[in-house]
């Protein structure tokens, strides 16, 4: 590998830009505006904001749309899903699952759920 595409790729790595590039696209999938790149400069500052603590960052999901995706996974309606529909729900937004420390037998509530959603979604933007 030649030491420019190293360097490209590093430069890449340490800034973030895939993660960042990943949530872009799937919010601008989710909301289709009619004037992409006037939503893509308005998200832009948006999490400028929330990293000054001005305002807050810009979710994907809403809470009906977190519920909704939790109903989705507790089938049978027992008010809670397992340990692995969680990582899976959090993967299939593109949300880290590195330090979720869950046991195979824990019982992931809608609170929890919601709770553990809305703590990736802000460390997705907040790096």
């Amino acid at each position: 590998m030649a030491a420019s595409e190293e360097q490209s790729r590093e430069y890449l790595r340490r800034h973030r830009l895939p993660e960042l590039l990943h949530r872009l696209g799937a919010l601008l999938l989710f909301h289709r505006p009619e004037k992409p790149r006037e939503f893509l400069i308005q998200v832009l500052e948006r999490v400028k904001a929330g990293r000054r603590a001005e305002g807050e960052y810009p979710f994907l999901m809403d809470e009906a749309n977190v519920d909704a995706m939790f109903s989705l996974l507790d089938v049978l309606g027992q008010g809670h899903i397992r340990p692995a529909q969680y990582r899976e729900a959090l993967k299939t937004l593109g949300l880290s699952t590195e330090d979720l420390e869950l046991e195979d037998d824990e019982k992931i509530t809608l609170d929890v759920f919601k709770e553990g959603m809305k703590k990736k979604m802000l460390e997705s933007w907040s790096v």
